[in-house]
């Protein structure tokens, strides 16, 4: 069953498995509206909330086949977004935000995950973490395929409405893979990085959660080089998928 975490820690990871945060870190809202209209906006938000409803569905779903029927039982391995709408994460700090010219940062309703009920707690809490990103990222996929079938057989102008709300999108998604991707609690690589680190170093590591988020905010903040990774990982992420859909001119 590998090392037990602390005990302060085991009662948090079955209420907080990840956090899904910053669908915009670094896309300013003021570029995305002047290129788009409201209802162009309001799409992509709708796309937004979607992807992140399916991002926790894709934890839960990985914790059942891991042994945890938590989510299952809570009915939150559905892709209908509304059981994953965090009130003030998903809606009102987001708005807030935008309203103030900042860049939009939120998240969903974090999945619950029952971390001795999976088979391999250490691995298995990895595997339910990188689920999320993964999906992101087959989102992202999905979205550039749309992209580019618009822009070879529907001869829609890049600029166009259309084309800006699916490309926005795309990069929403490998945002949201790339960020959650840091190893900081409560972020799904932080999960990562737990199974990964020497048993004796797992408690420490993770008694820095309650203040993730903090951590969080003060990095993207007034750490330049914590965005320069993260906007590596963006560009990483988007040539992998143009290269995956080249196929599709």
């Amino acid at each position: 069953m590998g090392i037990r975490p602390p005990s302060s820690w085991r009662r948090r990871v079955g209420e907080i498995s990840v956090l899904t945060a910053a669908a915009f870190a670094f896309a300013p809202m003021q570029a995305m509206g002047g290129r788009l209209g409201p209802l162009d906006i309001a799409l992509v938000v709708g796309f937004v909330i979607l992807s992140l409803g399916i991002h926790e569905a894709a934890h839960g779903w990985v914790a059942l086949k891991c042994g945890d029927p938590t989510a299952r039982d809570l009915g939150r391995i559905t892709l209908n977004p509304i059981p994953h709408i965090d009130p003030f994460m998903t809606i009102l700090l987001p708005a807030l935000l935008a309203f103030a010219g900042q860049a939009p940062f939120g998240g969903a309703k974090p999945v619950p995950v029952t971390y001795h009920r999976l088979r391999n707690p250490p691995r298995d809490m990895a595997l339910v973490a990188l689920a999320g990103p993964a999906s992101n990222f087959l989102i992202a996929i999905v979205f550039a395929i749309a992209l580019k079938l618009c822009l070879a057989y529907g001869h829609y102008d890049p600029n166009s409405p259309v084309m800006q709300v699916l490309m926005w999108s795309m990069y929403a998604n490998i945002t949201l893979a790339a960020f959650n991707l840091l190893p900081i609690p409560p972020l799904d690589g932080s999960r990562v990085m737990n199974w990964l680190l020497p048993a004796s170093m797992r408690a420490g590591y993770g008694f820095i959660e309650p203040f993730g988020i903090l951590i969080v905010f003060a990095l993207m903040r007034f750490v330049p080089q914590v965005q320069h990774i993260v906007r590596e990982m963006i560009s990483g992420f988007w040539w992998a998928i143009d290269g995956l859909t080249k196929g599709i001119q």
